[in-house]
């Protein structure tokens, strides 16, 4: 497959494929006789996987240590799980912190609504006694 359509097939920029191949997230994507990159079944499982992690927000540096962990064989396996438990770990904790903000903002909007709601009653109660 070329470089287009495995960038269309997987909502990922030829840019983006071609940065994952230079960083080692991807093998060195084999080329047909014109030079142009020919994805195989392997080069788009890995795409897969790697799209997949980084929707879970798993930064690049982490991937390129699980690959190549994952690169070494299954001796590796107690590593590479303990990295995606750091991994997720560390997403836990933005979940947790952005839980918090939404609390603060959500008390904010309650305490918001109140105090408004109390001013307007007592602006309606000055605005009576005043027509009286």
């Amino acid at each position: 497959m070329k470089i287009a359509e495995v960038s269309k097939k997987y909502e990922v920029s030829s840019d983006t494929l071609r940065y994952y191949e230079r960083v080692g997230l991807l093998h060195r994507v084999p080329r047909n006789a014109s030079g142009v990159r020919d994805y195989g079944e392997a080069d788009c499982a890995r795409i897969e996987f790697v799209k997949c992690m980084r929707n879970a927000g798993v930064p690049i540096e982490a991937l390129i240590e699980y690959l190549q962990l994952y690169e070494q064989g299954d001796e590796t396996a107690p590593q590479r799980k303990a990295l995606l438990i750091e991994q997720r770990d560390l997403i836990q904790q933005r979940i947790d912190a952005m839980q918090e903000g939404l609390n603060r903002l959500n008390a904010k909007i309650d305490s918001y609504e109140t105090v408004m709601m109390d001013a307007e009653r007592g602006m309606r109660q000055r605005e009576s006694g005043n027509a009286d």
